[in-house]
């Protein structure tokens, strides 16, 4: 069929179009044949039948050429594209494939340059200060700087406020976000003006909000002249057990917006021809939300968390702004320790206090990952 000296794909078709129009005409001629050609039973095939529908295991010439023609992968006609061997295709897909390898690298390799020079390596170097006594000596201490930023109170205090915060803050910024975005799902008046209301507090710079927090949450605020309309006393809220109230408030507001907007694009991806099954056989709405728009939400509310976790995490610049270096206990995050152990030049109890607080967070992050793939491994 295929000839070893370079036919063109048009002469191959051609040739199959010759023989099948020779197939149809021997089976015209047994229809016709009049006394001479027996008369064929209807329900046995033709000669062009016999030959298409000719076991996969024992083809006929006419099988193989349209197999040939349509199979992808496995040869072809041209000798650029492998001369009719059957095994060349595979030897030109693995070169394309290596090819599409190195050209993918190509282009990773800058950022994977730029994250090993700007991230990677910066915290090797933090690694290494931990464990020596100062940049000066660089004399191995081994783990006795983790056991000094362990044992010290103003790192303790920071780190139970910080887990604190982060404990009460980030369930409700990725609960209420998800809330939110169920209901700018359904058709609700004024959509388009409710979201961009939420992610107003993105365009509105830190400063900003920080005056009017500090307008709203001071002693003889608007929030204290509120609250004395039902009888309750004037609470000062930066100096007294209800410091982080307004933080978590305020980091509630700028995260909301945000999270909201992942929630609804996760949402939408949610493929509605199951959510029409399940109301076709009668589920309620919770039932339609926590069985199935749950379990697809459930990488978007892995991203969302983490994001917000970290966000909890560099809260430092609103409670700087509002409370400076020193702020009453409540607000002492690590973030606070950090800096003010920084400004005090001590390079060793800072790097040993970051490395800490990174194999924390990757701890966190390596369940919430763990938790993801168990809870959401059914809908692979």
């Amino acid at each position: 069929m295929y000839s070893e000296n370079g036919n063109d794909r048009g002469e191959t078709l051609r040739e199959i179009k010759e023989k099948v129009n020779r197939a149809l005409r021997r089976n015209a001629d047994g229809l016709s044949g009049g006394s001479t050609a027996p008369e064929r039973d209807p329900g046995k095939p033709g000669p062009l039948w016999d030959s298409l529908r000719r076991d996969p295991g024992k083809p006929g010439p006419l099988w193989n050429s349209i197999r040939r023609l349509t199979a992808s992968g496995k040869g072809s006609p041209h000798k650029g594209r492998g001369g009719g061997n059957p095994g060349a295709g595979g030897t030109g897909s693995t070169a394309k494939s290596r090819r599409e390898k190195r050209v993918s690298w190509t282009f990773l390799s800058l950022s994977l340059a730029g994250v090993l020079l700007f991230f990677v390596l910066p915290f090797m170097v933090v690694i290494y200060y931990s464990l020596i006594d100062n940049p000066v000596r660089h004399r191995f201490v081994g783990l006795s700087n983790y056991g000094k930023v362990l044992s010290n109170s103003a790192f303790r205090l920071a780190a139970a406020n910080t887990l604190k915060f982060s404990a009460v803050s980030v369930p409700l910024a990725v609960g209420l976000a998800l809330l939110l975005a169920v209901v700018m799902e359904k058709r609700i008046p004024w959509k388009s003006r409710i979201r961009s209301f939420f992610l107003s507090p993105l365009m509105v710079p830190t400063a900003s909000v920080i005056m009017i927090w500090q307008i709203l949450f001071h002693y003889n605020g608007l929030v204290n002249v509120w609250l004395g309309r039902f009888g309750i006393d004037r609470i000062d809220w930066l100096k007294s057990s209800y410091a982080q109230v307004p933080i978590i408030l305020l980091f509630i507001w700028k995260n909301l917006g945000y999270n909201m907007i992942l929630f609804m694009a996760g949402l939408a991806n949610i493929p509605r021809d199951q959510i029409e099954v399940a109301r076709l056989e009668s589920a309620s709405e919770f039932q339609i939300f926590w069985l199935i728009k749950i379990r697809y939400l459930s990488s978007t509310i892995l991203f969302v968390t983490i994001m917000s976790l970290i966000n909890s995490f560099k809260v430092f610049r609103e409670v700087y702004l509002m409370a400076g270096d020193y702020p009453y206990d409540a607000l002492y995050m690590l973030q606070h320790f950090m800096n003010n152990t920084f400004r005090s030049l001590d390079y060793q109890k800072l790097s040993a206090a970051a490395v800490l607080m990174a194999l924390f967070m990757i701890v966190v992050i390596g369940v919430l990952f763990v938790s993801e793939d168990r809870f959401g491994q059914d809908l692979e």
